[in-house]
């Protein structure tokens, strides 16, 4: 792969998920390109790029652009999160919504850990008779992702990446070498293949937005856009969660961060009233 390639291959993560590829990742690049190269029938990287140069396929460029995603997610990431969402604010969300319905929205799933882990907090929650009813709605740019993350179904690896055995047989059964989401917790979450870009903002609103470790690698401008829309889908006493590494202080008015809650935000109370 040549320096001009890796200069196209921006443009492209850019333009069309919005994603930033940092120069120091050529070699990444080339090395996640290769089983595409070899799928799509390509003696090397380097015939797939010129291909799609010289006749970009809309199928073929979003098959690299899905290979070079950060895709790396696990079960309950980073915890805190995920025990503030089933613990405190489910709970509360379910005293203030008629029939203490929740509407949960995990954007940038990947292959499902995150949604999961929310599925089995809202039915924990559910059990203690701290929650109603909570619909997940999981999405991601990529549809190889999106098909794994409906099959429910993980290695043994990716299985205790995060789960404690006792959750792990609570939630999954075992079936030939893979561990597979059982039928109650397949039943809470709706995955669906989306383009953060291209949601509009006067879509479905949520009482809580999971969109962890995906604004880290976006492109600034594009950043500014996502951030926009998700103050629109988010109700206005909702919550959004982003990565512990994230920080939106200075990037939107709409959010302001909870204190002692890192990567918890709500809604500015000066952005409310202004915007009322």
């Amino acid at each position: 792969m040549t320096p001009e390639d890796f200069e196209r291959l921006q443009v492209l993560m850019a333009t069309r998920a919005g994603v930033r590829l940092a120069r120091d990742r050529i070699q990444l690049a080339e090395h996640r390109l290769g089983p595409v190269a070899r799928r799509e029938g390509y003696e090397s990287v380097q015939a797939l790029l010129d291909s799609l140069w010289s006749r970009p396929v809309a199928s073929l460029g979003w098959a690299v652009i899905e290979a070079l995603l950060n895709t790396e997610t696990w079960f309950r990431r980073d915890r805190a999160p995920f025990d503030s969402f089933g613990r405190e604010l489910l709970p509360a969300l379910a005293r203030a919504r008629p029939g203490g319905r929740v509407s949960v929205w995990s954007a940038g799933c990947s292959f499902g850990q995150e949604a999961y882990s929310l599925a089995m907090a809202a039915l924990d929650a559910r059990a203690q008779g701290l929650a109603g009813e909570v619909a997940v709605t999981a999405t991601d740019l990529s549809l190889a992702a999106i098909e794994r993350a409906r099959a429910g179904a993980y290695t043994g690896f990716e299985i205790q990446r995060g789960l404690s055995a006792a959750a792990m047989l609570r939630w999954f059964e075992p079936r030939d070498d893979q561990w597979v989401a059982r039928p109650q917790l397949q039943e809470i979450v709706r995955f669906s293949r989306a383009n953060l870009l291209d949601e509009t903002a006067d879509g479905p609103r949520h009482d809580v937005i999971f969109c962890r470790h995906v604004l880290k690698d976006m492109e600034p401008a594009r950043r500014a856009l996502t951030l926009e829309m998700l103050e629109r889908r988010l109700v206005d006493d909702g919550c959004l969660f982003v990565g512990f590494d994230e920080r939106l202080d200075s990037e939107s008015v709409a959010f302001r961060p909870v204190n002692g809650r890192r990567g918890l935000y709500v809604k500015s109370p000066a952005f409310l009233s202004r915007a009322a």
